[in-house]
């Protein structure tokens, strides 16, 4: 490569530096922001799953207490939620 060859090359390296560093800026940009989409997703993920955590817990608990409660006391909250429905439909019926 002579002189003849490189003095038009020159300029047009020149232009393009400033094309690369404005592409590289943006490439950089979307990079964060795929970064951030993915960090929010994430956490909108863990709390669904420590919510689901929550509930299927509470539901283990009222199950346990179903369990360790004396059948008599199972039976006896059975039918006094018989009674509550029986009488809230004949205060509606009136």
């Amino acid at each position: 490569m002579g002189p003849d060859t490189l003095g038009p090359l020159i300029p047009i390296a020149a232009l393009m530096i400033p094309i690369v560093a404005i592409w590289t800026k943006h490439r950089t940009k979307i990079a964060e922001m795929q970064i951030n989409a993915t960090a929010e997703l994430s956490a909108e993920k863990a709390a669904q799953y420590a919510q689901h955590t929550r509930e299927l817990e509470e539901r283990v608990r009222v199950l346990e207490r179903i369990v360790t409660d004396k059948g008599f006391d199972t039976a006896a909250q059975i039918e006094a939620l018989r009674r509550d429905s029986a009488a809230l439909e004949d205060r509606r019926a009136q």
